[in-house]
């Protein structure tokens, strides 16, 4: 289950660069592209009206989406502009979504169209600043995007998935604190005078910073609605305060997750990290993400494997623990967002 009526990252500028996109996102199938005079970005329903094939197969020209079976063009609102031999004034129209070009991705609102509004969408300004640097990638997994806000909410894992790299045994010995305010959720985990793991050591080189003195940790995740999951991670030269020391003793970054519903059982998982040390160093940009690339690759193996046990043994029930608590408190946010859509007849139910 997932609300539709909210803003989800539907791709990322780059994927629509000179061709039409297919995507399945919330359960509808979506033709995006650039159209219209200005090239704007829009989105379709992926259907060609005349014979049902996939619009995102064609091209775009003169600002209309092109079918690539029969010629059909499909205008940005929806409505069918020509095709070769054929009037087409009497066909019918497709549904069109919002969507909005920011902070280098493409947001799309999949429910009821009069009730988007742009300014709904988070601000994200390590998106926006020259102070940070980004870097990210997409996965396609196979699994309930609830079990990826579960994962991200609880870095308990980091211990046994991620060994070698940003796992330690310190995480699972310090206590995981758990928060709500409104519809967002604060799972917080601290780590005083430890050896930062191999991760962090190197990016406590990167930033000209001894990686060989101990060290203060912090894992802060934050859930937003729909499925936004932004954590504050970093290390700090022990002693000169942890998550607010000055800038000239840590290394400091922001992981980066949005997770785009696909079925009930499958997502789009737009991954990356901001940091805002050494902005201006492109290959370390590229180092970082080819290192978070790695890890989250990790995860896909395990979450996949869960998704595929839990629908295995649907009636097994399992364990809430202390540490679970982000993750049950972020679905049920999304529970009640949910349950609104489905009681509101103006609205579209997942």
């Amino acid at each position: 289950m997932f609300p539709k009526n909210t803003w989800y990252v539907a791709c990322t500028p780059d994927e629509i660069d000179g061709k039409p996109l297919g995507r399945k996102i919330c359960g509808e199938k979506v033709a995006i592209f650039r159209g219209g005079p200005e090239g704007k970005v829009a989105a379709v329903e992926d259907f060609c009206p005349h014979r049902g094939a996939a619009l995102s197969l064609g091209y775009v020209e003169h600002g209309n989406l092109v079918c690539g079976y029969h010629g059909l063009a499909m205008g940005c609102d929806g409505k069918p502009a020509s095709m070769p031999m054929q009037r087409v004034g009497g066909f019918p129209c497709n549904k069109t979504y919002p969507v909005v070009e920011r902070y280098g991705f493409i947001w799309i609102w999949p429910g009821d169209a009069a009730l988007a509004d742009d300014s709904l969408i988070p601000h994200l300004e390590w998106a926006v600043s020259p102070e940070w640097a980004y870097g990210g990638g997409l996965y396609h997994i196979n699994c309930d995007y609830r079990l990826m806000i579960d994962n991200l909410m609880d870095l308990t894992h980091e211990t046994y998935v991620h060994h070698g790299s940003i796992g330690q045994d310190e995480i699972d010995e310090s206590p995981v604190n758990t928060k709500v305010d409104g519809d967002h959720v604060y799972t917080s985990r601290y780590m005083d005078n430890i050896i930062a793991p191999p991760f962090w050591a190197a990016a406590l080189r990167a930033n000209g910073l001894d990686d060989t003195v101990h060290v203060d940790r912090w894992q802060v995740s934050r859930f937003s609605p729909p499925s936004h999951v932004l954590i504050d991670v970093g290390v700090a030269h022990a002693g000169h305060g942890g998550i607010d020391a000055p800038k000239e003793h840590k290394a400091a970054a922001i992981v980066v997750d949005f997770m785009t519903p696909e079925t009930e059982t499958s997502h789009w998982y737009f991954w990356g990290m901001a940091r805002n040390f050494k902005p201006e160093d492109k290959e370390l940009t590229k180092s970082i993400r080819e290192g978070q690339g790695h890890i989250f690759s990790q995860d896909l193996e395990v979450l996949e494997a869960q998704q595929r046990n839990v629908l295995d043994y649907p009636d097994r029930r399992l364990l809430m623990l202390n540490i679970d608590a982000g993750g049950v408190q972020s679905r049920r946010v999304l529970d009640r967002m949910i349950k609104e859509e489905q009681n509101n007849p103006a609205t579209e139910p997942a």
